[in-house]
């Protein structure tokens, strides 16, 4: 069986065409990716979706408020 990590991205980050297509699911608005806090940013919403593993968790009632 063949090793299916992908050897030019380091673990847990993400893939930097997946963060091209994402929108905040509420507004439908781009994204900033917060590489320190691995979160992604939705200024328009005021939220900050994290990203765990690698995964982005595009959930709402996940992400956290923005002052």
């Amino acid at each position: 069986m063949s090793n299916l990590a992908i050897p030019d991205r380091p673990a847990g980050s993400v893939d930097p065409k997946l963060l091209e297509i994402l929108v905040c699911p509420l507004t439908k608005g781009p994204l900033e990716y917060d590489a320190e806090k691995q979160e992604l940013i939705s200024r328009k919403a005021k939220l900050a979706y994290p990203i765990r593993d690698g995964i982005p968790i595009m959930l709402p009632e996940e992400a956290r408020r923005l002052e």
